[in-house]
């Protein structure tokens, strides 16, 4: 079985060393909101909290169903959670 050294299989497209700093993470956070709203901090945190709790994150940082790194994604309005079936930021939202 083909995977990374911890025995977790990732994307073909991906190299061993996916890892992000938090200063190129903000950047991109930041480049993402220019053009388009942001959930309030609040928001962002519980979208946050259910995505780093997933069984379906990758490298501490990716979301195995659609590549993202959910730290962007969760902080966009207009982003959905792609778990199959059924999102789980279900009631994350305050609207």
């Amino acid at each position: 079985m083909s995977g990374n050294m911890r025995g977790v299989q990732g994307c073909k497209g991906c190299s061993e060393s996916v890892q992000i700093s938090p200063e190129k993470l903000a950047r991109l956070i930041e480049m993402a909101t220019q053009n388009r709203p942001a959930v309030d901090d609040e928001e962002y945190e519980r979208r946050l909290d259910r995505c780093l709790s997933c069984q379906s994150l990758q490298y501490g940082t990716t979301c195995r169903h659609c590549g993202c790194l959910v730290a962007v994604r969760a902080r966009l309005v207009d982003s959905v959670c792609p778990y199959p079936g059924d999102s789980r930021w279900v009631g994350a939202n305050k609207s």
